[in-house]
């Protein structure tokens, strides 16, 4: 036990306070031995304060208000001299967000922790209000969750990619198999099931998802995650080997399996260019996360098109709408919901997609295409309306990054920052700072007068 005394000393262990007598000898200049008091003059206990999550739940006073999250995947950037020094939000032409922008609070968010660069799973959830160092989850289980198949305890699950590999040195030279159509997706995906059913007593299902995406679920006895991703992040690199991240015998019993489902399908692909590989990431089993309406108290609903997005929205108890293929018709569905939920989410992918293909003019493109269906949004007139991206994804790094992304907050109570758009240099001059994404769900809440008042 480590022991500090002053003149008048007041140690603090936890919850527990003593304070000794001014002749306490202090201990920095005190050539005796330090001691314990036989009997000190004050001892106190005070209750632990309780956690953050528990305040606003006893803070919260559900009301008829109604939010809505627009998440436009990857729109964060940086500005870089082959770009005129621009980022992607800076060089498109956004009237309507600027417009928006004009009326409300702007900031700036930390999708994990600084320097930490996080997947799609972790970026959402932590929009969603979830600490995703606190909620870990596998993309295989989000992605099986999203394309509709019903888990079982136990199941593994791995998000697939078809990827192409060199015939002759097995190197992986496109991770994303020049992202093929959906139906040599479907056709290969069909070709596997059909060939490998079980592996031992361990049962495979394949399913096919959008353009070169696809799932793979290990349903047995026995059977554990999570394992190491089988993509190497790169090209000119031999498909990794997915191992145990920790000692279990299910984790030992899983990489087995999957090693030997990449022995049994590599050759039915061979020849199959450029769909003939496939790289595993996100091989995980499903933990228990709490709904939002558990830990909110709101109706959630989820508008999303590709799979993992409303995996990720249905792991944490929102209600899928199916059907809307593009943005114009996820605001029109948004529309339709808003009077059975009271909390509507709407993923647009594209910003990300071209982000990841360093392609800086298609990334600018999709970002106007987003500005010109905004206006019937603003039309839904929801109470609370939040605008970012779940993580940035810089054209000149081709993918995923620790760079705050920009947010927008818009309700009756925000305000206006005077900031003329929506871009990174504008939102680091906002009223909202720099803050954790996992704090955004709250601000929304507090904008919409959920919150009663803290304390006296």
């Amino acid at each position: 036990m480590f022991l500090w005394s002053l003149d008048f000393g007041i140690w603090n262990f936890g919850a527990q306070v003593t304070i000794l007598p001014p002749s306490t000898p202090s201990l920095h200049n005190s050539n005796t031995p330090p001691r314990l008091l036989d009997a000190p003059v004050v001892f106190a206990q005070y209750p632990r304060p309780m956690n953050l999550d528990q305040v606003y739940s006893k803070l919260t006073e559900p009301n008829d208000k109604t939010l809505c999250l627009l998440v436009m995947d990857g729109v964060g950037d940086i500005a870089v001299e082959a770009n005129g020094w621009k980022t992607p939000l800076e060089a498109a032409r956004t009237p309507n967000l600027d417009a928006l922008a004009k009326k409300s609070a702007l900031g700036r968010m930390i999708p994990v922790a600084p320097g930490i660069t996080p997947g799609s799973g972790p970026g959402h959830l932590a929009l969603f209000g979830y600490d995703p160092l606190e909620f870990e989850v596998g993309r295989g289980v989000i992605e099986a969750l999203g394309l509709g198949m019903e888990l079982k305890p136990g199941d593994v699950c791995a998000r697939a990619n078809f990827c192409t590999l060199d015939e002759k040195t097995g190197l992986v030279t496109d991770r994303r198999a020049g992202r093929v159509a959906t139906e040599i997706t479907e056709a290969q995906c069909a070709l596997l099931a059909s060939k490998i059913k079980k592996i031992g007593d361990v049962q495979v299902l394949i399913k096919a998802g959008k353009g070169h995406r696809f799932v793979v679920v290990f349903r047995g006895k026995g059977l554990e995650g999570p394992l190491t991703d089988s993509d190497p992040g790169k090209e000119g690199a031999a498909i990794a080997v997915a191992k145990p991240t920790g000692k279990s015998a299910g984790q030992k019993k899983t990489a087995k399996i999957v090693a030997e489902f990449y022995k049994q399908a590599l050759p039915l692909l061979k020849g199959r260019k450029p769909a003939n590989g496939f790289l595993l990431r996100g091989i995980a089993h499903q933990p228990h996360i709490p709904t939002v309406e558990q830990r909110y108290g709101l109706r959630p609903a989820c508008i999303a098109v590709y799979p993992m997005y409303k995996g990720l929205a249905q792991l944490v108890g929102m209600t899928k709408i199916e059907g809307p293929q593009d943005i114009v018709a996820q605001i029109e569905a948004a529309g339709k919901a808003k009077g059975q939920f009271n909390y509507v989410f709407i993923h647009f992918k594209y910003p990300d997609q071209f982000g990841e293909d360093g392609n800086f003019a298609k990334k600018v493109e999709a970002i106007e295409q987003l500005d010109a269906a905004l206006p019937a949004l603003l039309d839904l007139k929801f109470d609370v309306l939040a605008v970012t991206g779940d993580h940035s994804t810089p054209c000149p790094m081709k993918g995923h990054s620790w760079h705050p992304q920009p947010v927008l907050l818009h309700s009756a109570c925000s305000g206006s920052d005077g900031l003329d758009r929506f871009t990174e240099k504008c939102a680091n001059s906002g009223s909202l700072g720099i803050f954790e994404a996992k704090y955004l769900m709250r601000l929304m809440q507090a904008h919409a007068k959920v919150f009663a008042k803290f304390g006296a």
